[in-house]
């Protein structure tokens, strides 16, 4: 397929049409609107639903609802509207369900401003809401590499049954570069059928209960157990980072992501002009509990 001139938020948008997602709930907020603006006219000519709910509290709980039934669901929000979403993450996370959420990170703190921010880093990668969970965090450094790690989230969400986040800002919301949707493209992970989804019972099968709620101290120690075996195989197999120069002889290692990473590059290629030795880390996944950063 040949490259579209896209602007993030576009190609982020679409990159979930490719991924299969055919619900969509959201809320708007600048610097990440033209996400749901996408999806608002591009899901219904596939089949799919979007809703603009009142709230990003609202839209989180749509998102927990319909995740249940096992269908790839979707949420976009930027820093202020992520925050309102934490609760209904933890819930997420804790009933083992799988969701993509982009963050379009802002400036803050509070309502800050428009312009593009890293600000969301620990609330992103420590966690978030109440409770000990962590998330799948991914961070594109261009366009093109937010549309592939997008798809990859929903195959990520979907082989651990955890929400995945990805970890954009306004600038690459809002820049506009050549992006290309590959046909060929392949799950970055081998998926299972969804026998835990809540999906109507007929006597067939076991139930499907999602639940969050275990009032059994013994009950929710060993979910918790379960929990950290899981996010341990995340930090032990999902790790990505991409690398230039010799990280093990240098004078200078720079480690960024996202956009300040383009910055930190041109920095480097600046510094090795000069005759210092410098290599450059850029990472790629950001969580289970900054594993990479």
């Amino acid at each position: 397929m040949a490259k579209k001139l896209m602007k993030g938020c576009e190609a982020i948008g679409e990159a979930a049409i490719q991924a299969g997602c055919r619900l969509f709930f959201g809320y708007p907020i600048t610097p990440q609107n033209e996400i749901p603006e996408y999806m608002s006219h591009r899901l219904p000519q596939v089949g799919g639903t979007f809703v603009q709910a009142e709230s990003e509290v609202a839209a989180s709980n749509m998102l927990y609802g319909a995740a249940g039934s096992g269908e790839r669901v979707f949420t976009s929000s930027s820093s202020p509207g992520i925050s309102l979403m934490m609760e209904a993450i933890s819930y997420m996370a804790g009933s083992e369900l799988p969701a993509v959420i982009v963050n379009i990170m802002r400036a803050g703190p509070g309502l800050g401003g428009i312009l593009p921010s890293q600000g969301d880093y620990f609330q992103a990668t420590k966690g978030g809401g109440h409770g000990d969970y962590r998330l799948l965090v991914l961070a594109p450094w261009s366009v093109q590499e937010a549309a592939d790690l997008v798809r990859d989230a929903f195959d990520l969400a979907d082989f651990y049954r955890n929400p995945v986040m990805v970890l954009g800002d306004g600038l690459i919301g809002q820049m506009m570069e050549p992006v290309e949707f590959r046909a060929d493209r392949r799950p970055c992970r081998e998926l299972s059928p969804k026998t835990w989804a809540a999906t109507g019972w007929k006597g067939d099968r076991p139930r499907a209960i999602i639940n969050s709620l275990f009032l059994d101290p013994e009950v929710l120690e060993r979910h918790n157990q379960h929990l950290k075996a899981k996010y341990d195989a995340m930090e032990r197999d999902e790790q990505r980072w991409a690398e230039t120069g010799a990280a093990g002889d240098c004078d200078v290692l720079v480690v960024a992501y996202g956009t300040v990473a383009r910055v930190a590059s041109s920095a480097m290629e600046d510094l090795q002009a000069q005759g210092v030795r410098v290599a450059f880390m850029l990472a790629l996944l950001l969580a289970v509990a900054a594993a990479v950063l």
